[in-house]
């Protein structure tokens, strides 16, 4: 595309900027690319405490005072249509009259800055949870928030880069793309501790016992197995289906004359199949036909006989 009088690109409607806007995030979703553009509802860009703290952290150097205006439209038009924060770098692509590529790379935060912060804000914070969720007293929040000593960058930290023929040290679609961090930063907070390559956790000490839930999965010993928990309720843990089998149960004893009866009956069945039902009727025979004392006759031979 050519560019007019004074090396700026000729007006684009915007709706054909967003027309050209989606066929390039379709074109990138094809290729396998994750698409998170900013999506901001209102004229509010940031509404909880680490997205206003970004914001108001950008707002407060005179470096930047000059171009963010432009930049607030255009991140609340959507225009800000792939944003991706990683350790130490912002990556993103924004619709204007072309689709430009925005690269924002962030110096990691000093080693004795941190320790600093963490010593200040010791105590201050109860768990990970409330520190993501900005729930800490003031005097915690001035600590991450001071400006030059604090978790946010300086200028000096941040480097620009955009694609667009604007030779301004921030051009609107950087602008547009630092406050879309900043709306980032509200779904997603933990985002700001990889941008300067920290650990979140360092801020509470008593992390495993602060926190009301724990990701680590339970150490060995520590999980009931299916026949832990069979044993300890005497119940039957199946899957539900009809066809789980039975529960074992411990065969009664059999007499010595009653196994010599099913022996016999087996093998006469494999030695004739005509016999098999008279022998399955014996294996189905009780296991000792008692004759009552009174029909033996009583000698010691009969005794004997009718005992066994």
């Amino acid at each position: 595309m050519g560019y007019g009088y004074g090396g700026w690109a000729p007006y684009v409607p915007v709706a054909e900027r967003r027309r050209k806007a989606e066929r390039e995030m379709e074109r990138l979703r094809k290729k396998g690319h994750p698409i998170a553009p900013v999506t901001i509802e209102g004229r509010t860009i940031a509404r909880t405490f680490w997205g206003k703290a970004w914001c108001d952290n950008l707002e407060s150097y005179r470096d930047y005072e000059n171009r963010l205006p432009r930049g607030r439209t255009y991140v609340r038009n959507g225009s800000v249509i792939d944003l991706q924060i990683a350790p130490l770098e912002i990556k993103a692509m924004v619709s204007g009259s072309e689709i430009y590529k925005v690269t924002v790379t962030i110096k990691a935060l000093p080693a004795p800055q941190w320790q600093s912060i963490c010593q200040d804000c010791a105590g201050g914070i109860d768990s990970l949870v409330e520190l993501l969720q900005g729930r800490f007293s003031n005097g915690v929040m001035e600590r991450l928030c001071r400006q030059d000593k604090g978790l946010f960058p300086r200028p000096s930290e941040i480097r620009l880069s955009c694609s667009c023929p604007d030779s301004a040290s921030m051009c609107k679609h950087v602008a547009a793309v630092l406050y879309g961090v900043g709306a980032r930063l509200d779904q997603q907070p933990e985002l700001l501790f990889r941008l300067r390559a920290v650990d979140e956790s360092d801020l509470v000490p008593d992390l495993d016992t602060s926190l009301p839930f724990s990701t680590q999965p339970p150490t060995a010993g520590k999980v009931l197995e299916i026949d832990d928990l069979s044993a300890l309720f005497g119940l039957d843990l199946g899957n539900g289906t009809d066809d789980a089998p039975a529960p074992l149960t411990k065969p009664k004893p059999q007499s010595r004359k009653a196994a010599k009866t099913l022996e016999a009956a087996d093998s006469a069945e494999l030695a004739s199949p005509r016999k098999s039902r008279t022998a399955s009727k014996r294996a189905k025979a009780p296991e000792k036909q008692e004759t009552p004392a009174s029909k033996v006759e009583l000698t010691p031979e009969g005794f004997v006989k009718w005992w066994k």
